[in-house]
Formats: structure tokens, C-alpha cells, sequence
């Protein structure tokens, strides 16, 4: 078992995932040590739920041209023929009230236009997570959000900031950013994905992964630790 599938494993079990997180690498190159997506899909989150499901692969541009949000958050400009449907999907958002035309410069994006990007499970990756641009995912229930929140806090790994709301998507950005980020997710994103109304997403970003990791264990412990003494304490003082 490698490093990245231990590492996957250790995740799941400490937190209790249904889903599989999900590594994304923003790349300068085309990458040949994995496949090129094929397909089509209505929006760039569409790949996360791929990549849940066991998927690996890479995408280019012209790959995320069908959502015009997401080709925002990541610096891809849209195709001459197609660059009106930002304006388009930006207005009916106005139009029914979803978010104010000055609330769109505040967006995040990326620094740059990505030459590829990587979508996979975390234990298939086949990058090193460390030394590129990259933030892996993962879609949990609050208590599992509040752990992780709490170990990369433990780690020095950002974790502070209030939960984002919408889009779901520039929340990849900020973790490249601001280091952890905390998603309650987008109506969006939650119809593409299959996201349940129980859930929302940790982001952390890939050099950050095996600190916050580390000191996971000692959180899980701590709080395991707490919960039973706030049991006790209930169960002695309440009186309602």
C-alpha cells in the first residue's frame, strides 16, 4: 500500500467518510503519467464527484468551458464563440436574486490559467502533493468537518476563517491561498455532485495534507476523550 493510499486510509476511518477525498493539481504541463478525461460535463465540480466515485484523470480548458463560474474561479478564459455565456449564466443569477453584480470582484480565482488540471481519489494520485499547486477535498458531515477544522488549525494550516458559501468552487483557490478552507457548498454544486444536505467540504491544501494528518490523531483522541466527559457531566448536572 503506498504513502498516498495509507494516507487516504487513515482519513476515512478517523472521520467517517462515505466519500472518497479527492486530490486536484493545477498543472503548468500536460501530464502523461495519467489519462486525459473524455466526455463532456456541465460544470468543473461535475469532476470532483468523477474522482469520488474512483475516477483519474486529467482535463484541459476547453474541458470546463460548459460552466462559465467555474472557468472563473480558475482563471480560464472562455472560448471567442463562447466568452458571452459568462455574462449570460452572471445575469440570470442577478435576475432571480442568487448574488449582486458587485459581489463578483470578490470572487477568488487563481493566479494563473492552469495548462491541465488533475482530478483523482487521494490514494491514487500520481503526483507528489507537496510540490505543486494543488488542494485535496473532501466532502464530510459537520462533526467530521469540525475535526479536521480543529487538526489544521493544530497544524499551523490555516482553518480559522468563517465557512465560504457560494460558489463552491473558489474555495480551491483560497486554500492555495489562506491554507484550509471550510465550503457549506452551493445549490450549484450540490445538484452536480449529488452533495447530500448533510454535508460540506474541508479543502486543504496538498502541502499542508500530512501535517494536518498528524496531528488528527491527537485531536480524534482529544475529543473522544472530551465527549465522554461532557457525558458524564450531563448526565450528573442536568436536570431537564
Amino acid at each position: 500500500m503506498s504513502d498516498l493510499q495509507q494516507l487516504e486510509q487513515k482519513f476515512r476511518e478517523k472521520l467517517g467518510l462515505k466519500r472518497r477525498p479527492v486530490a486536484v493539481a493545477f498543472l503548468d504541463a500536460i501530464p502523461t503519467s495519467i489519462a486525459a478525461f473524455s466526455g463532456n460535463m456541465p460544470s468543473g465540480c461535475s469532476f470532483w464527484r468523477l474522482a469520488a466515485e474512483g475516477g483519474a484523470f486529467y482535463t484541459v480548458p476547453a474541458d470546463h468551458f460548459n460552466c462559465a463560474v467555474g472557468s472563473y474561479t480558475h482563471n480560464i478564459p472562455l472560448s471567442p464563440e463562447r466568452e458571452k455565456e459568462t455574462e449570460q449564466t452572471l445575469g440570470l443569477m442577478f435576475q432571480v436574486g442568487y448574488i449582486k453584480p458587485e459581489e463578483v470582484p470578490g470572487i477568488p480565482r487563481l493566479a494563473k490559467t492552469p495548462a491541465a488540471i488533475i482530478y483523482s481519489p487521494l490514494g491514487a494520485t500520481t503526483i507528489d502533493l507537496r510540490n505543486s499547486a494543488n488542494a485535496v477535498l473532501f466532502a464530510c458531515k459537520p462533526s467530521a468537518a469540525m475535526l479536521l477544522n480543529e487538526a489544521a488549525i493544530r497544524a499551523g494550516a490555516g482553518g480559522a476563517t468563517p465557512a465560504m458559501g457560494r460558489p463552491t468552487c473558489m474555495g480551491l483557490p483560497l486554500a492555495l491561498e489562506r491554507g484550509t478552507q471550510m465550503s457549506l457548498g452551493c445549490i450549484g454544486n450540490r445538484t452536480y455532485t449529488g452533495l447530500a444536505d448533510d454535508e460540506l467540504y474541508v479543502i486543504i491544501a496538498g502541502k499542508d495534507l500530512e501535517r494536518v494528518a498528524a496531528s488528527l490523531e491527537e485531536i480524534v483522541g482529544a475529543n473522544n476523550a472530551l465527549q465522554e466527559y461532557a457525558k458524564g457531566r450531563r448526565a450528573e448536572i442536568a436536570t431537564a
